[in-house]
């Protein structure tokens, strides 16, 4: 069974969920998950799991992203983006100058209110739901960290390219709308292209028309990053060797075992565990010197 990681390049226009429908057709396997939303208007990468790939998602949605944002100031939107309906305009116009020295103010930890328009949930129900039926705005704070906002270049009379790295979670649509409340104007997001998500970026991308020529080709295989190497270089590695009968037994089945690799040691922390060379998934450390595998990625644990 084809399984691992597909890096796509998602264009403007299709949900996420749309791509991962796509994937599991091309690829007719039902166990397939993108490993974090991207808006619909957006476009960019959406790395898509694929198999028991899909375990892995809370280790590989929490990492660091990067984007290319346009930034309009002259007009604010209900939605935040160029898809929104104007409510708010503004002669004034932003120069460059202007727009750099008010960056930094946003590196670091920020907070931000969740868009209307977004996927939030609150008594069960989408923020976009609510929007949709008209009811008064919620207010809903969200943290952020924010690592680095660069200014790029100006695209037009008071547009300007962005280049932006923050966390999970972080909505750009908003920081736009904020960079022009401090400014004393209002802006939108005019334009959204994530050029990495973790460690999976741009220049590795398919698009869904790519991966069905490859399949024609036969060459879909190509497309896939394997669970072992799409771990590299995100988490440690924990390497057991010389194991008796009995702990290569526990350790397999998910008990926890007391490796001679850990003695002394006494952290918490998560690895890609190994065992006389077979990688067997995600491990947990813990007291003691312990391991267990917290997700197990062996032909037994499929």
């Amino acid at each position: 069974m084809t399984e691992g990681i597909v890096n796509i390049l998602k264009p403007p226009g299709m949900t996420s969920s749309d791509a991962v429908a796509d994937v599991r057709h091309i690829f007719k396997i039902k166990r397939v998950g993108h490993t974090g939303t991207l808006d619909p208007g957006a476009a960019g990468v959406l790395p898509i799991c694929i198999g028991r790939a899909t375990r892995l998602f809370d280790i590989l949605v929490d990492k660091q992203k990067e984007y290319i944002a346009e930034v309009t100031f002259g007009a604010a939107t209900d939605t935040q983006d160029a898809y929104g309906r104007i409510v708010e305009t503004d002669a004034r116009i932003i120069s460059k100058d202007e727009l750099a020295a008010v960056l930094p103010c946003f590196i670091g930890q920020i907070e931000q209110t969740a868009p209307m328009y977004s996927a939030v949930s609150i008594d069960g129900k989408r923020l976009y739901q609510l929007a949709r039926e008209g009811a008064d705005a919620v207010e809903i704070k969200r943290s952020a960290t924010i690592d680095n906002i660069e200014l790029m270049a100006q695209s037009g009379e008071n547009r300007y390219l962005l280049r932006i790295v923050c966390s999970r979670g972080t909505y750009v649509r908003t920081l736009c709308a904020d960079i022009g409340k401090r400014l004393g104007t209002c802006a939108y997001m005019s334009f959204l292209l994530r050029t990495r998500s973790g460690e999976f970026t741009i220049g590795s991308t398919y698009s869904i028309a790519e991966l069905r020529q490859m399949k024609e080709k036969g060459r879909l295989g190509d497309a896939v990053i394997s669970i072992e190497d799409s771990l590299n270089g995100l988490i440690d590695k924990l390497s057991l060797t010389g194991l008796d009968e009995k702990q290569a037994r526990l350790i397999r089945n998910g008990a926890e075992i007391f490796p001679r690799e850990l003695k002394g040691r006494d952290d918490s922390r998560i690895v890609m565990l190994y065992a006389d060379g077979e990688f067997l998934g995600i491990g947990q450390t813990g007291e003691g010197g312990s391991v267990h595998i917290k997700i197990n990625l062996t032909e037994a644990g499929a």
